[in-house]
């Protein structure tokens, strides 16, 4: 069976996900990406839930979304969309982040939440991409940075095999 991308809605489910970018569990941070417009923005969608390993002790009192897991879940929305841009399903790309700037947390996100993921291009190329993102909960701003990433496939990272 071939998954792709639902051209009328620019959305892609987990199983896309999963052929778009190589995170996965414990590490994938998304769920869906929805209302993509190639080359310009989109909106990833995470499920928090208390059954995710980071909050067994980030804080077991309180669970509490890490701030960097928010940014990570920013950034892994971002990949999907510079893929679909590209067009570079099931090609193994890594992402690294190369800066976060202007980082902010709002709010606390919880298990129970979900977590939309807005970036927007501010700058692409076929190897450096900037995007600007932010996180929300119920309608209100949790988190927001601006993030610059380099996608690569493993050969050009210099991952050893």
């Amino acid at each position: 069976m071939t998954l792709t991308i639902n051209e009328d809605l620019k959305q892609a489910d987990v199983l896309q996900i999963k052929r778009m970018i190589p995170h996965r569990y414990p590490f994938l941070m998304i769920d869906r990406v929805v209302n993509m417009e190639p080359g310009k923005s989109a909106v990833g969608l995470k499920n928090v839930t208390v059954n995710e390993p980071h909050f067994e002790g980030h804080f077991p009192v309180l669970p509490v979304m890490p701030g960097v897991l928010i940014v990570e879940a920013m950034a892994q929305t971002a990949a999907v969309l510079v893929v679909e841009t590209l067009d570079l399903y099931d090609s193994n790309r890594l992402v690294y982040f190369m800066s976060i700037d202007s980082a902010k947390f709002r709010q606390p996100v919880a298990p129970g939440d979900q977590l939309e993921l807005h970036v927007e291009v501010a700058r692409g190329k076929s190897k450096i991409w900037k995007f600007n993102g932010t996180g929300m909960v119920g309608g209100k701003i949790a988190a927001e940075a601006v993030f610059t990433a380099m996608i690569m496939t493993p050969e050009e990272a210099g991952a050893k095999a």
